[in-house]
């Protein structure tokens, strides 16, 4: 999808702010507070400031890179930039899963929030927790509608889209105010086990599955879309900043309203904050409390915000697809853009493919579903910090609009971070994720063989740490401690530790692999330089630049 076709004068940095921020305002605030709430209980003010900071330091890697090379659809190109096409395809792989993904769960999530009104066929949406057959088909049709729109037209969803973000915007703010102003308890802070009543282990666990992560995923479209700003260079680094500070500002305050309004005689019956489970949170909350109109707007929103989000997903995701097939790895007619709409329509067909797979086959809740994605989404997060190592040392005479400062040691901190908060999303999630995402390690192979490819083991060579990595984090956290699921073999302490130290020689390993594929010119020709990166990389030659941006 071509959005500069669509839009010739260019994103401005408030419109890619409000893409950045319709992204992170999901369906993740429908659902993230009631979710953190019961597992961590109060303590979940915590994971949410963790999981800002992580996403937060995941999004200033990604504005280095980015801005240097603000291509649509970027963060499946990175990996193919920084090591060749086999990683690239793999990343690019996990990024596309990731995204896409996201399409039918913000449909779910509208869903499930629709079986809260008062019509007698919405409240036979959701039955036991999960969608009913008709459910199921609202979702679906929701899917498609939106689907639809984005199909015919980028522009006019990308000029609503500003609208529809100040609409979530506010909706969760009065829904703060509401229910702060309907009683605040704050015994709910300390009673029933205290602030961690579950222990610490349960705030980090909070971070991945209980849709913290998935809440902030939005700074994606940040990235992927931010190539179309006017100045992509300024504008990337600043919407990632607003968005997510923004964020994290309503995140808490939601977070806060939701813990200070359960009644207290509703909590002592549930037995704590784990017997809390609203099936609609805050719309099941507002009823409890007789807060008519918070019900009728909650449910307004609940329509609006997860759809009004998958207006950048159903962007981001056709450019993932399409840049897949750029690079062969899927077939070339999906990157083919429809001369007058500017999209496209054959990588949107794959993507509505896949979201209706996994309606029908995963999709039964919007928490059944939020868990995976959430894993699947810190695997899409792991190039950035390793592509600025990378590029740090194969590619000094890059432009770059923002450095990232001490990325030195600040890269292999975050990369470590992601390991963990892939670890944190508990087994067996963390087996499902990398089973998903090395299936395209044998499509690679059967590709590049059909093309003829003489020697695959030099194409796979920058690509082995990756798969090491998937499978011996999936081995640790199998073996890890029951607090994150595992079978106990691996006392807890000693298991995130291992996690973390082993993380940190993963990264070294990949920037490694990534000068040498440099030198051996796996890489080719670079987007932005122009030049090939074959050759010694220390006192490289400066190569010229090519002029604009390949897109």
């Amino acid at each position: 999808m071509d959005m500069s076709a669509a839009n010739r004068k260019g994103l401005s940095l408030f419109a890619l702010i409000m893409i950045g921020l319709g992204s992170i305002f999901g369906s993740g605030w429908l659902f993230g507070a009631g979710q953190a709430a019961q597992v961590a209980g109060p303590a979940a003010l915590v994971a949410w400031v963790i999981g800002a900071v992580f996403i937060g330091m995941i999004a200033m890697t990604y504005a280095e890179v980015g801005a240097a090379y603000p291509l649509p659809g970027a963060m499946a190109r990175f990996g193919s930039i920084s090591h060749g096409p086999v990683l690239g395809f793999v990343t690019g792989w996990a990024v596309w899963i990731a995204t896409a993904s996201l399409i039918p769960i913000e449909a779910i999530a509208g869903t499930q929030y629709m079986s809260s009104w008062s019509f007698g066929w919405a409240r036979g949406l959701v039955a036991d927790g999960s969608l009913t057959g008709t459910g199921m088909a609202t979702a679906l049709l929701l899917t498609v509608a939106l689907w639809l729109a984005c199909y015919w037209s980028v522009e006019l969803l990308a000029r609503a889209n500003n609208l529809l973000t100040l609409v979530k915007f506010a909706i969760p703010v009065l829904a703060v105010g509401a229910l702060i102003a309907s009683g605040f308890h704050t015994d709910n802070f300390t009673a029933h086990g205290g602030f961690a009543p579950n222990g610490w282990s349960a705030v980090l666990t909070a971070v991945t599955a209980s849709g913290v992560v998935f809440a902030f995923n939005g700074f994606q479209a940040v990235v992927n879309l931010g190539g179309n700003a006017k100045n992509p260079g300024r504008a990337i680094p600043l919407a990632l900043v607003g968005a997510l500070s923004l964020g994290l500002v309503i995140y808490l305050a939601l977070q806060i309203a939701f813990l200070g309004a359960v009644p207290p005689e509703r909590l002592a019956e549930a037995g704590g904050w784990n017997g809390i489970n609203f099936a609609s949170p805050f719309a099941d909350l507002a009823k409890l409390l007789m807060l008519h109109w918070v019900v009728t707007m909650l449910q307004f929103g609940a329509f609006i915000s997860p759809n009004g989000a998958n207006i950048g997903n159903v962007a981001s995701a056709a450019y993932l697809a399409q840049n897949l097939a750029d690079t062969g790895f899927f077939p070339k007619k999906i990157a083919e853009v429809h001369p007058r709409y500017g999209v496209a329509r054959p990588a949107m067909w794959l993507n509505l493919g896949f979201s209706v797979l996994l309606l029908l086959t995963v999709g039964h809740s919007w928490e059944a579903l939020a868990s995976v994605v959430s894993a699947a989404m810190v695997v899409s997060y792991l190039m950035g910090p390793i592509a600025v190592g990378v590029f740090r040392r194969t590619k000094p005479d890059l432009p770059r609009p923002f450095r990232l400062p001490a990325a030195s040691v600040l890269c292999p901190i975050t990369f470590a971070f992601a390991a963990c908060a892939l670890y944190w999303s508990k087994w067996p999630n963390t087996g499902k994720v990398a089973v998903l995402t090395l299936i395209s390690v044998p499509i690679a192979a059967v590709v590049l063989r059909r093309r003829g490819e003489a020697s695959l083991r030099r194409q796979f060579a920058p690509a082995w740490w990756m798969v090491a990595f998937l499978l011996w984090l999936a081995l640790l956290s199998a073996l890890g401690s029951a607090e994150f699921g595992g079978h106990g073999v691996i006392p807890g302490g000693l298991d995130i530790t291992l996690v973390a130290v082993s993380a940190v020689g993963f990264y070294f390993w990949a920037v490694r692999a990534g000068v040498q594929a440099h030198r051996a010119g796996l890489p080719g020709p670079d987007p932005v330089l122009g030049a090939p990166a074959a050759g010694p990389v220390p006192g490289q030659r400066r190569p010229e630049p090519v002029g604009t941006v390949a897109s």
